[in-house]
């Protein structure tokens, strides 16, 4: 074991996790020290998150961190803060925090597209950000909070960059994160105030821009005494949970992702942004990555759909154990149907099943009462948009796909990796699974001069991880399922 360790928390849309982590010559430390849940809920009138109660747990879970590492003889050099995207909270010019942040899967940006499109056009603002448009993008959440009332001393700070000012007391934002607010130019890497001003937005609104592996200096001296941790800094990894989760995978040329939990980021890593007509039609984004590196990919709904199954099946009293479905599944033959996992009713529906049961009855299906018929039909048809995406980066980038990445929660999912192998007839690497707290590691250990660059730490990284291999596999029911979903997935794109 290193004498050199790190805190690495992973924020995800609910829940989230601390862990001590180090990167000794020997292997990889990664030990959860605390797990935590956050659900959203309605107060003031929104969907929020508890910020106060995400801080608490978090700043619990570095204390348990620093007395393990003490435990084990070791040193904390660092803590690093990773989540997802787009969501923000609001700071006064007193540093306290106006109102808890409001949750992207709120409806205050039903229907606001037209809104913001008769300011600026719809192929401008890709044109300008190279981020696909997507209702609950913090472009589009600030647009609701200023027509509601934004205070002009406001200063905006995504969920890691606010988290980082209360441990640390630097107001920025990391590059990786900011990338998702969909105002950030794709070309400079710097806030497009052209953009912000015409959509009548605040300037002063936004901290200046850091990359990835910025020191932003020690804890706070009265956080460092509250939680026993002398002489840690604070280091913005690729603050994107996504962003990390890349950094985290042992990725070789030629090499597709899919980093799959709640949503499936489907894409590949680039050296420039690709933007252009047919890129915008197809609505792909280029998030900022750690290093220079930029994230092409498409978000696909994910895992979440079965996820939102499985919490009603169990309100319901059946059994939705994931193991058991899965079994389940495996052990029917052919396709009970398909979907369009990208669908918008599926984005935070009353009822998932709902959902799933009108769509299935718009294309002529039914509705199975089996739940492991049910999450066949989801994760097949994740597998078949998986490929369709897949195609359409080999078709826009000019480049063929040697093979996928699978990591992430759901790359412990055999059955959805297998599937994937099958739909894309692409050999399937899957691992590893704690991506995301991986490459929050990596980029917190590159900071302190652990390694020299992303690829030395991709390198190590390579050495000291196991990877499960998938081996597509042809039939022709394969190929009739194909077909079957290439109609479905074509009937809702025509509609939308």
């Amino acid at each position: 074991m290193t004498d050199l360790l790190y805190i690495a928390v992973d924020l995800g849309a609910g829940s989230g996790r601390v862990f001590l982590t180090g990167a000794a010559p020997e292997g990889l430390l990664l030990e959860e020290v605390r797990r935590f849940y956050y659900p959203p809920a309605q107060r003031d009138g929104h969907l929020r998150w508890n910020f106060s109660q995400i801080l608490t747990e978090i700043k619990a879970g570095a204390r348990e961190a620093g007395e393990r590492a003490r435990a084990l003889g070791g040193a904390i050099k660092s803590v690093g803060i990773d989540s997802w995207g787009v969501d923000y909270g609001i700071i006064d010019p007193a540093g306290k925090l106006s109102e808890d942040p409001i949750c992207y899967r709120d409806g205050r940006t039903d229907g606001i597209f037209e809104k913001v499109f008769a300011e600026v056009s719809r192929a401008e603002i890709y044109q300008r950000t190279g981020i696909q448009l997507l209702e609950f993008n913090t472009l589009f959440q600030l647009y609701a909070h200023a027509r509601a009332g934004l205070p002009e001393t406001a200063r905006l700070l995504q969920i890691p960059d606010l988290i980082n000012f209360f441990l640390s007391g630097r107001a920025v934002s990391e590059y990786t994160n900011a990338t998702t607010t969909q105002l950030v130019n794709a070309r400079s890497g710097a806030w497009d105030y052209e953009l912000i001003g015409r959509i009548n937005l605040p300037t002063n609104l936004f901290a200046d821009i850091v990359p990835a592996g910025t020191n932003l200096g020690p804890l706070k001296s009265s956080v460092a005494a509250e939680l026993k941790l002398v002489d840690v800094d604070v280091v913005a990894p690729a603050t994107h949970d996504t962003g990390s989760a890349v950094a985290g995978t042992p990725l070789t040329e030629g090499w597709a992702y899919i980093s799959s939990g709640t949503w499936s980021l489907v894409g590949v890593e680039r050296d420039d942004v690709l933007i252009n007509e047919e890129v915008a039609q197809h609505n792909f984004t280029n998030e900022g990555g750690a290093f220079g590196t930029i994230r092409f990919l498409k978000n696909v709904m994910g895992l979440w759909i079965l996820e939102s199954c499985r919490r009603e099946w169990k309100e319901r009293g059946f059994d939705a154990d994931y193991d058991r479905l899965l079994g389940d599944v495996a052990a029917i033959g052919g396709y009970p149907g398909f979907i369009f996992p990208d669908d918008r009713r599926f984005f935070n529906p009353p009822s998932m099943l709902e959902a799933l049961a009108s769509q299935l009855k718009e294309s002529g299906q039914q509705m199975p009462d089996e739940p492991a018929q049910v999450a066949k039909i989801i994760l097949d048809s994740l597998a078949f948009r998986y490929a369709s995406v897949l195609r359409l980066i080999e078709a826009l980038t000019g480049k063929k796909i040697k093979g996928v990445h699978v990591i992430g929660g759901g790359s412990q999912n055999a059955y959805l990796n297998q599937a994937t192998g099958n739909a894309t007839g692409l050999s399937i690497l899957a691992g590893p699974s704690e991506a995301t707290v991986i490459g929050n590691l990596l980029v917190q250990a590159i900071s302190a001069g652990r390694f020299a660059s992303l690829a030395e730490a991709r390198e190590y990284l390579g050495k000291h991880i196991n990877l499960q291999r998938f081996a597509p596999r042809a039939s022709a029911a394969g190929e009739s399922g194909q077909r079957r979903y290439a109609a479905i997935e074509e009937r809702h794109q025509r509609s939308a």
